[in-house]
């Protein structure tokens, strides 16, 4: 095998072509991702910390991420450690969402994305403890009865079907939480995630109706309402509260959750390597030629005699073709992710908290689809015998699927998604950042940047294309003449 290895690779350095296929490679792949990135701009911030004022920009939580902060608020400050209770009686709306919420909260400012913890029932959810967006944990369903107690920088949730009996739901430590915060009642409902893009004075309502609030430790001043978040015509008029002795009847819209595409203006990782596809058909080819020459120019025979042992010469080619196009896949990859970042970033795009393993998946996992595409183009090249055939059929089967889902989506989702689950396609899930949130209703679609199976479920999948076409290359190579 070390031989039939030397060979191929002696044979593959001598040729021109191949060579000029693979710096290709990372030329067009850096090239066109810099033109695609350089035009994208939405905006000019903010950026993480910075204060929101722009359409495209959404407020930063803890955690980095995006996230949805808008609804209205009946509040008062509570310094110190401290206890909020209150009876939820009633939630009501002209169309009651799922995730319409309303409960009691303590937040640590007013500003949105500022961190919080809050006891909630919602419109068809029951009762949930959530917390900093991405927190949440369910209650019983029946309880009516929710209570926030804080000890230092740690809130803790209860709720009580009689408000007598009490059963702990989660805690969260907030670090740096402030010694005055805000503490009351709140109201929010989701934007339906059918209805497209959020239209001036048509957001739903939602009322929540509460009994026996009570508040101890260092609580100051009435109640007030604000809403949290309200921007421009967004927020309607109808966002209120009313008290009448010991009830509160409080309306709101909006919501308190992370935010995910296509509400939010967030942008994935992989459109830094929007110039990858082309690279990548440069890939293509050069798998495919590294076997179709041989057959052009009647070479097949010469490599054969000098090593008889077929599919030892399939799989030298095949560990060539992928090794090559491995390395100028990473090292195209390498420049143009980094670069797309900056540009995007400067443009305005907000990408989300990506870890550096996150980037490196992202990075080398795009280098490996790029290898196994050769691989697989290099198989049907030996099955085909013909350049253009390989070239076009490995397109249709690798490339094509991902511009009718993705790219350029004119499918059903369902169609989308299957196409995304079964093509070679399923590889480019490796590029998957994009977290989906059950607390989130939202249209989770590959358009808008969501795959339908986890970065190495798909990537396995176009491992499993590769491997087959190989098995039925040597099949044929052995038992054709060449």
């Amino acid at each position: 095998m070390i031989a039939a290895l030397r060979a191929e690779w002696t044979k593959f350095r001598t040729v021109r072509s191949w060579l000029f296929c693979l710096l290709l490679i990372p030329l067009l792949t850096v090239l066109l991702s810099y033109f695609t990135t350089a035009n994208s701009d939405c905006g000019n911030g903010p950026y993480p910390g910075q204060p929101v004022t722009l359409a495209c920009s959404q407020p930063i939580g803890p955690g980095g991420e995006a996230v949805e902060d808008q609804f209205y608020f009946v509040h008062q400050t509570l310094t110190g450690n401290g206890t909020l209770t209150a009876r939820l009686t009633g939630l009501s709306s002209a169309a009651l969402q799922p995730w319409a919420k309303a409960g009691i909260i303590v937040k640590q400012s007013m500003t949105p994305g500022s961190a919080y913890a809050a006891m909630l029932g919602t419109g068809a959810r029951g009762v949930r403890f959530q917390y900093n967006y991405t927190g949440d944990t369910a209650g019983p369903s029946s309880a009516h009865w929710l209570r926030l107690v804080r000890s230092g920088d740690t809130i803790t949730g209860y709720d009580s079907a009689d408000g007598a009996h009490w059963v702990r739901i989660g805690s969260v430590v907030l670090p740096g939480l402030p010694g005055t915060v805000q503490a009351g009642l709140f109201a929010a409902s989701p934007q339906p995630s059918s209805t497209g893009a959020v239209q001036a004075g048509h957001m739903p309502t939602v009322t929540g109706t509460f009994t026996d609030v009570t508040v101890t430790g260092g609580h100051a001043g009435s109640w007030a309402g604000t809403g949290v978040g309200a921007v421009g015509p967004l927020r309607s008029a109808g966002d209120s509260y009313q008290q009448a002795g010991g009830t509160f009847a409080v309306t709101g819209q909006g919501d308190i959750a992370p935010a995910v595409a296509p509400q939010a203006a967030i942008t994935p990782i992989g459109q830094t390597l929007t110039g990858a596809f082309a690279g990548l058909i440069a890939a293509i080819v050069l798998g495919t030629l590294f076997m179709t020459s041989e057959y052009r120019r009647g070479l097949i025979q010469l490599t054969l005699a000098a090593n008889p042992s077929r599919h030892r010469v399939l799989a030298a080619k095949a560990l060539v073709t992928g090794a090559v196009t491995f390395v100028a896949a990473l090292a195209g990859v390498a420049i143009a992710l980094p670069l797309g970042k900056h540009i995007l970033h400067k443009n305005g795009n907000f990408f989300g908290p990506i870890s550096m393993a996150t980037e490196l998946r992202v990075a080398i996992g795009t280098a490996a689809v790029f290898a196994l595409a050769a691989v697989l183009a290099l198989a049907i090249g030996t099955i085909a015998r013909n350049s253009a055939t390989a070239v076009m059929t490995v397109i249709v089967v690798v490339v094509l699927p991902y511009l009718l889902a993705v790219a350029s989506p004119v499918l059903p989702t369902t169609a989308a998604d299957w196409l995304l689950r079964l093509t070679p396609s399923a590889g480019f899930s490796i590029q998957q950042t994009f977290q989906q949130y059950p607390q989130v209703a939202s249209a989770y679609t590959p358009w808008n940047g969501y795959f339908p199976l986890a970065p190495w479920a798909g990537f396995t999948i176009l491992c499993a294309w590769a491997l087959g076409a190989l098995a039925l290359a040597a099949f044929l190579l052995n038992r054709r003449d060449a």
